[in-house]
């Protein structure tokens, strides 16, 4: 933490799925609503929907301009490094990282949901990247293991209980994901070049291999109940103040 720099802001908003509808799309870009509608499950579409929507109407509160003016470029950092290089390989189609322009310029948001949640993360200036996962032992988990953590994590792991595994998991993976999100990189990134504290201790960024990883970053945990796992990152070396809004807050901001 840079010594006598005041504590940065960061506002999460928490957003069940249940207040999707389709009055919402009408806060989408025709570029979103064609995404949207693309999706096969319902469940899909009322994810993306509600994390479109409300990101569009906190920034448009936040700057003091109408929905509409909040334009999104989408940024895919591993696109960029290629075509810098010359690598080749970048995928011509939209994706990538939502960066805020026009009105809402300056900027940064990231958004995650998993299962009936979604999470936006908001701050001006700094990069941010937050992530939600809903916890399930229905997957291979010595499997994903091996493709998410790092050899000192695994180690760490595996001296868990069994009880403790799976929940421990996910906790990893949204510390990380969180992390690689603030970059601009994503899973794209690599999760197993990320290494970071164990669940059960003070969130930290430990390493990061290969290159590319941030000169500072802040990292915490957000509560979202016993079946989920959530973090927060900022690429900062200052001390960061998040203000969290919960369900009833961000819901009534979606029905104006």
């Amino acid at each position: 933490m840079t010594l006598g720099s005041s504590p940065l802001e960061s506002t999460v908003w928490w957003a069940h799925t249940s207040t999707a509808s389709d009055r919402l799309l009408d806060l989408l870009d025709e570029t979103e609503r064609t995404r949207n509608a693309r999706f096969r499950l319902q469940s899909d579409r009322d994810r993306h929907l509600v994390g479109r929507a409300l990101a569009r109407l906190v920034l448009a509160e936040r700057v003091g301009c109408a929905p509409e003016d909040v334009v999104f470029d989408l940024r895919c950092r591993s696109c960029e490094d290629k075509a810098r290089t010359g690598a080749g390989g970048e995928d011509p189609s939209p994706h990538g990282k939502p960066v805020p322009t026009g009105a809402a310029d300056g900027w940064e948001i990231s958004v995650s949901h998993s299962g009936e949640w979604v999470v936006l993360a908001l701050a001006e200036g700094v990069p941010v990247g937050v992530d939600v996962e809903r916890i399930s032992d229905s997957r291979d988990l010595d499997g994903l293991a091996a493709f998410t953590l790092a050899d000192t994590e695994r180690r760490e792991w595996d001296t868990l209980p069994e009880a403790g595994r799976v929940g421990a998991f996910f906790g990893y993976w949204a510390r990380k994901e969180a992390l690689l999100k603030a970059t601009g990189l994503g899973l794209s990134g690599g999760l197993r070049r990320v290494s970071v504290s164990p669940p059960n201790s003070r969130a930290r960024l430990l390493g990061w291999e290969g290159g590319g990883g941030p000169d500072a970053a802040w990292l915490h945990d957000l509560e979202r109940g016993p079946d989920y796992r959530s973090a927060l990152a900022l690429l900062t070396d200052r001390a960061v103040e998040p203000t969290v809004h919960q369900a009833e807050v961000a819901l009534e901001l979606l029905r104006r």
